[in-house]
């Protein structure tokens, strides 16, 4: 019998577009012959399953599911390919997990937790995982440029704690571009993150589960013709970005060594994709993504390609490490 398998992908958050070009992807990769596969939008205004042909069918919340052609369509196992909120802050998987219904990602509490910058970096930094210097802010806290100066210096990085693809991001300079920047990355979010800035090699490493394993996939270097790795350079083609990364062998090593560590110190399952910035041949750890992009230009998609698994492979495998939790 073939699954019945939900593609969810939308959500309520600014990567709304990012998130359904990237469930559609996987829609075109998933195996027909081995699936049935449904595109799911979850929406603000709605949530519906499609046909073929783009009809659009309300999904019952009670039980997820939805009536085709007079036919009730219950779902095996969901993939989750929403950036941002619910599906990457842990929401719609706690959700799912109240349905007893298996989903591709990470359980809801450490998708909650990895969405969050700061609660991450706490916990990384407690095994011993080097990291920016940084300030946590509330809105409403007071502000003293002087001594967000004299903690993280110049220049230094203004961002949103819960928001992702790089929307709200700053790279400041001098003291008056501070204001600005956090009021630029409180339009997207009521915590905000100040980083010292780090001056070296950028790379992005994705881990997933693979066949039972925890996998590192090869790495891609980020050279970014922007300023920094921002919406532009991610989106809009203005980076390059170089697979496998043009790194040393001990580079190579230590940056594996830490994503490894980081993706079980997280207790993490399912897709990861993190940044790391090196400093004298050691990862500093920055963030980590957990529906990365997964368009045939993201870089996870990229990176699976270079180690020999292809889209459909990767995807299928997704779906099996899930069935088989």
């Amino acid at each position: 019998m073939k699954k019945n398998i939900a593609i969810v992908m939308g959500g309520y958050s600014s990567e709304v577009n990012i998130s359904l070009k990237s469930g559609n992807v996987v829609y075109k990769h998933l195996n027909k012959e081995k699936y049935n596969s449904f595109r799911v939008h979850i929406l603000k205004e709605k949530w519906v399953a499609l046909n073929e042909n783009n009809q659009e069918y309300p999904i019952d919340k009670n039980d997820f599911s939805f009536i085709l052609y007079g036919n009730k369509i219950n779902f095996d196992c969901v993939f989750n390919a929403i950036h941002g909120a619910p599906g990457e802050n842990g929401q719609l998987l706690a959700y799912f997990n109240l349905l007893n219904l298996k989903h591709t990602s990470a359980p809801f509490y450490q998708m909650a937790l990895t969405f969050n910058k700061r609660d991450t970096l706490s916990v990384v930094k407690a095994y011993g995982i080097k990291t920016a210097t940084a300030i946590f802010l509330n809105k409403g806290d007071k502000i003293d440029e002087n001594s967000i100066i004299k903690k993280v210096g110049l220049p230094c990085f203004i961002k949103p704690n819960n928001a992702g693809s790089s929307y709200g991001i700053s790279k400041v300079y001098d003291k008056e571009a501070i204001l600005p920047a956090i009021e630029k990355a409180y339009a997207e979010d009521s915590e905000i993150l100040i980083e010292s800035f780090l001056d070296g090699k950028e790379v992005s490493v994705g881990v997933i589960q693979y066949k039972g394993k925890t996998k590192v996939l090869p790495i891609t270097e980020i050279v970014s013709e922007n300023d920094f790795f921002d919406y532009e350079a991610k989106y809009e083609g203005k980076s390059q970005e170089i697979t496998p990364a043009r790194i040393s062998s001990e580079e190579k090593e230590n940056v594996e060594k830490v994503a490894k560590r980081v993706y079980e110190i997280l207790n993490m399952s399912g897709f990861s994709r993190a940044e790391y910035i090196f400093v004298n041949n050691e990862p500093y750890f920055l963030e980590i993504n957990t529906v990365p992009g997964l368009t045939e230009e993201s870089i996870l998609p990229q990176q699976a390609q270079v180690a020999g698994i292809s889209l459909s492979e990767l995807f299928d495998n997704s779906i099996q490490e899930a069935l088989n939790k």
